[in-house]
């Protein structure tokens, strides 16, 4: 009984995400973008994080003769995604798994594409491993994430209700972002920031929103500390005293876009532990001696 209740609210959040897509389809547009002006072909593609298979579709649409691969944690993403990649000729294979330990080989993937997936990760040095361990070499990755300035109206919102507490989702900058990929093993990493904003008719339409697209900070339901009505009502409260003049309730969306090369064998790696390179045995040379 348990697990099929889990089932069903795994069903109504993925359902509930795939109605809000429109913000994630324009980043992820923007962040295939930086691939425009290289002579880059990939032949296998990884969409990690893939949920509802919409930039899945995307990725094909662009490299119509790559193999797209589109991995989420989720089977209820899945599934609605299944049903975006077609009946009869499959834009794209699914794949269920985590992004820190993905079912992929070594060196089989050319493009990584993580489009605002990372956030969610309880370890993100995990996840760029493991995604570093997957690309072959020569292999791109494209990365964005949510970034500091993200949703600093709902974080003013909270500060006045709970000067104390935290109670958006964390987020990162390019600066550390940009780190992490060094220690991950990434070459020439690129980074940069975009900024969107987006309106909401109202404090509670902007809150069912985030709950619905993901960035609820707590888990499946709703938002962490929202399930308390006097608390809520002063957040409500905070969020439309900043009100546009038509009532409508602003956004900002920081994002952080970043691109690295995964370098071939042998070139050394800037690790914790300082340089690191790294040879598949299949490279190794015996040496024979003779009888």
């Amino acid at each position: 009984m348990k697990q099929m209740i889990a089932q069903r609210r795994a069903l109504s959040r993925a359902l509930d995400y795939d109605k809000e897509t429109a913000l994630a389809r324009e980043i992820g547009q923007r962040l295939l973008e930086r691939l425009d002006g290289l002579r880059f072909e990939p032949g296998v593609i990884a969409d990690l994080g893939c949920a509802t298979g919409h930039q899945a579709q995307a990725l094909h649409k662009r490299f119509p003769q790559a193999k797209v691969l589109a991995l989420d944690c989720s089977l209820a993403m899945l599934g609605l995604a299944r049903r975006h990649r077609g009946w009869w000729k499959h834009r794209f294979e699914l794949i269920n798994g985590q992004i820190e330990a993905l079912p992929l080989c070594e060196d089989s993937v050319d493009l990584v594409y993580a489009n605002l997936s990372l956030h969610g990760s309880t370890a993100i040095s995990s996840a760029l491993a493991s995604m570093r361990r997957v690309l072959r070499p020569g292999g791109l990755l494209l990365v964005s994430v949510p970034g500091l300035d993200t949703l600093r109206e709902l974080r003013q919102a909270w500060h006045q209700v709970e000067p104390e507490s935290a109670r958006v989702m964390p987020f990162t900058d390019a600066q550390r972002l940009g780190s992490a990929l060094t220690r991950a093993g990434f070459a020439e990493p690129v980074l940069d920031t975009d900024w969107l904003t987006t309106r909401s008719e109202s404090p509670r339409d902007l809150l069912e929103t985030l709950r619905r697209s993901g960035f609820g900070n707590t888990g499946p339901d709703r938002p962490r500390g929202l399930t308390h009505p006097d608390r809520l009502k002063a957040v409500l409260a905070a969020l439309a005293r900043q009100a546009d003049p038509d009532g409508a309730i602003r956004a900002t969306w920081e994002i952080v876009y970043a691109s690295a090369w995964a370098p071939e064998h042998g070139q050394p790696l800037r690790t914790g532990q300082g340089e690191e390179a790294s040879i598949p045995i299949s490279r190794i040379g015996v040496r024979r001696r003779d009888p």
